[in-house]
């Protein structure tokens, strides 16, 4: 009872902290992740590759999760291996979350697809990793938002507090400019209080997400949470004149620009004299799969 999956990372659209509701896009940064069920088994144990005294509860809370609901009492292992940078805004425990629980609803021979006859839905296999996130303390909104852009692929809208998917489209952009000061921030650990004085921006940028107009609700949503969460806004200033959008992605540190190539590798540039890592990647219209 073997499962393999993984799942891409993502960057912000809009920021759900302020209002509920967020949006994001998935990146070409991938997390996979292999369970193995056993019935006799007791219990679950997890490992990240490359991180001994890594915090494995996420992984470990959605084979619960999906066992729990979907199986019949199996234990077993689950670890993951990622190029997505744990606490830098990048979504790294939605994608292992993701690919988690992909990977277990694999071991159990269940078919995951988005039709409604499937054995799963991918909304619904994604909402099991949603819930796993709150279990594990990892997560102030529960993440629905990046959480869907990881398993569906594209950009994504959502209501947070409900669990719901307001919008899902094929990227509005083909690449992506990341970069990764040196510090990390953990979304747990965010001031949700300084983030609710933004709302009416976030509120702006939502509005313009659900409009498509998602590289100005980027902008929009990056001055303002920058601002509320104590991030320089130098870098995104850099970018304006070259992108399509530029924000701080979760609640940092990384800021993210899309837009044309040529125009990134400009932008890759001036960011590179900072402290910290540049990666130009693409955006994803392909979310979690199972391998």
């Amino acid at each position: 009872m073997q499962g393999r999956a993984a799942a891409p990372g993502a960057g912000t659209v809009v920021n759900a902290l302020a209002t509920g509701r967020g949006s994001a896009f998935a990146l070409d940064l991938e997390t996979t992740a292999t369970v193995d069920l056993d019935p006799d088994a007791a219990g679950v144990s997890g490992e990240i590759a490359g991180e001994p005294d890594g915090d494995t509860e996420l992984i470990e809370r959605c084979v619960e999760r999906v066992v729990d609901r979907y199986g019949a009492d199996e234990g077993g292992t689950v670890r993951t291996e990622s190029a997505v940078p744990t606490a830098a805004g990048l979504k790294s425990s939605s994608a292992a979350a993701n690919a988690t629980v992909l990977a277990t609803l694999s071991a159990l021979g269940l078919e995951v697809a988005n039709d409604p006859d499937a054995d799963v839905t991918r909304t619904e296999a994604c909402r099991v990793g949603v819930r796993a996130a709150r279990d594990a303390g990892v997560t102030v909104t529960g993440a629905f938002d990046d959480a869907s852009a990881s398993m569906l692929g594209g950009v994504t809208v959502t209501d947070n507090a409900e669990d719901e998917l307001l919008s899902r489209e094929a990227p509005f952009a083909e690449h992506a400019l990341v970069w990764t000061p040196p510090e990390r921030a953990y979304s747990a650990d965010a001031d949700a209080s300084a983030c609710e004085r933004v709302a009416p921006m976030a509120e702006l940028a939502t509005d313009l997400a659900l409009s498509g107009e998602y590289g100005r609700a980027m902008t929009v949503n990056g001055l303002a949470f920058s601002a509320a969460l104590g991030f320089p806004t130098d870098p995104a200033v850099e970018a304006m004149a070259e992108c399509d959008g530029v924000s701080l992605s979760g609640t940092g540190p990384s800021v993210v620009a899309v837009g044309e190539r040529e125009a990134l590798e400009a932008v890759r540039e001036r960011w590179a004299a900072r402290d910290g890592e540049t990666r130009l990647t693409n955006t994803r219209e392909r979310g979690a799969r199972v391998l």
